[in-house]
Parts: C-alpha cells; sequence; structure tokens
C-alpha cells in the first residue's frame, strides 16, 4: 500500500519542495464522501457539457495539464489499460471516464482533442473535458485535487477519483500505475450496488482480497495471486508462532513453583 502512495505521490515536474505532498494527500482522502457539485465543461468539440448529465452511472475522473510530456501522458496511458480491462470485467457503457485538463488557458477543448488522438484514446465513454477559469478552483477543490506551479510546469498527486452513480467521491486510487484490482474492485462494488465504506471491516478485508487478486489477461478475468498468499500464511503464521511463544511464557512465569 505504501508503494502504491509513494508512487502516487510522483510530481509533474522534478521541483518537489515547493509541492506539500502530505497536504496533497490530506485534501485528496478528505474529498472521499463529498458529493461533487454541477459543474459545466466543455468536450473536445466545443459542446457544453454538465457533471449532472454523467450521474446514473460510476464515474473515473483524473485530472491532466496537456503540456506535460512524461507524467500525464504515462499516467493516462496506464490508466487506458485499466479502463480496458475494466470494461472487460465489468461490460463496455458500466462506468464513464472524464480527462480533466486544469492548466488554463492552454487546456482547451482543442487541446485536449489533440491530446486524446496523441495517446488513442477511442472509447465513446471517456470524455475530455475544459472547465473555464471561474469553474476550475471550485471544481478541484471538491476532488481534493491539489497541484502547484513549477518552472517546468506542474507539481501534483496523480490521482483516479472513482465517483458513485449520484456524484459522490467513492475511492481515491493514485499513482502513475496502480495495482488494477484496486482500481476494478470500487467500479465492481458500485456496478454491483454494494458499495463497501472505507474505513470499515469489511472494507478492509475486501482491500485484503482484492490485493490478493491478479488480473489474467489470457483468460480475461481475476485470479487468485498464489504469491501473496502464500506470504501471507507465512507471515501470519510466524506471528501465531510467536504470541503462542509469548502466552507459554507468560503462563510459565506465572505458574507457582514448587517448594
Amino acid at each position: 500500500m505504501w508503494r502504491l502512495l509513494s508512487l502516487g505521490l510522483l510530481a509533474a515536474s522534478c521541483a518537489a519542495q515547493a509541492f506539500d505532498q502530505k497536504l496533497a494527500l490530506r485534501e485528496s482522502q478528505a474529498a472521499i464522501g463529498r458529493t461533487v457539485g454541477d459543474y459545466t465543461l466543455r468536450d473536445t468539440a466545443g459542446r457544453t457539457v454538465r457533471l449532472a448529465e454523467l450521474r446514473g452511472k460510476p464515474l473515473v475522473v483524473n485530472f491532466v495539464y496537456t503540456g506535460c510530456f512524461q507524467v500525464c501522458p504515462a499516467s493516462t496511458q496506464f490508466l487506458a489499460k485499466a479502463v480496458a480491462e475494466a470494461e472487460r470485467t465489468l461490460g463496455p457503457g458500466t462506468f464513464r471516464v472524464a480527462t480533466i485538463g486544469f492548466n488554463l488557458p492552454f487546456d482547451t477543448p482543442g487541446a485536449m482533442g489533440d491530446f486524446r488522438r496523441k495517446h488513442a484514446v477511442v472509447s465513446p465513454n471517456w470524455l475530455f473535458l475544459s472547465p473555464d477559469a471561474e469553474t476550475l478552483p471550485r471544481l478541484v477543490a471538491d476532488f481534493g485535487f491539489r497541484y502547484e506551479s513549477t518552472a517546468a510546469g506542474f507539481d501534483h498527486l496523480l490521482q483516479a477519483s472513482i465517483v458513485d452513480a449520484s456524484g459522490r467521491i467513492y475511492r481515491q486510487v493514485y499513482g502513475d500505475s496502480f495495482e488494477v484490482p484496486l482500481f476494478v474492485g470500487p467500479l465492481l462494488e458500485l456496478a454491483q450496488g454494494k458499495p463497501v465504506p472505507q474505513g470499515s471491516i469489511q472494507g478492509f478485508f475486501e482491500q485484503v482480497r482484492l490485493l490478493c487478486t491478479v488480473y489474467d489477461p489470457v483468460a480475461g478475468r481475476y485470479r487468485l495471486n498464489t504469491v501473496i498468499v502464500a506470504e501471507l500464511l507465512v507471515g501470519a503464521s510466524i506471528i501465531l508462532g510467536i504470541l503462542t511463544f509469548l502466552v507459554v511464557e507468560w503462563r510459565r512465569r506465572r505458574r507457582p513453583s514448587s517448594i
């Protein structure tokens, strides 16, 4: 998990000191459970799109800036693979994706269209959107997305926000690459109408279950990751052995000595 979070804290440039990563992560996590406002954006054809129009299905939202040459393109390409695998698991049209440009005034509908074509995103359920200057601060605040301008571009958290059908943020997934079950799992929960509260015992065991699976591209499904399961069992047996030893020693020390 910490490895995933550290990947999620990669910035869009090398000047990391100006960007408070811990604050960005806190704000991102604080957004979970928040209902996103009904903002109006424009698609690549210049048509207006209201976020309320995208409700009724789960929605994945990520933020990019089109002038980025490394991190944003890499994260978009990986997200495209994760989306394709999620569509294979859940079925096409089960959820939507919206990539939003935050570098105004440069991330215009035309620039977002070029970004989409450059990375060969063809899914009809994936929109590339541009906000206006008045909307942007409130929009990114709702998603808990924080960024800082630098000489090289922007430092920002790499996050994909999973929003439920009513417009409430359900999960945040971090990194330019991540374990695909951590992305598909929440979408599957929402699609099946079985949301799991974050921080609950059920949510904890659901995360463990997802971490113990791996996507099999040949079979087109998820299977048990025997390596991780074996590591967990070995770790559990070691902990159990230590606890057993401590209990036996505690009882032995409490036993009255014979005279």
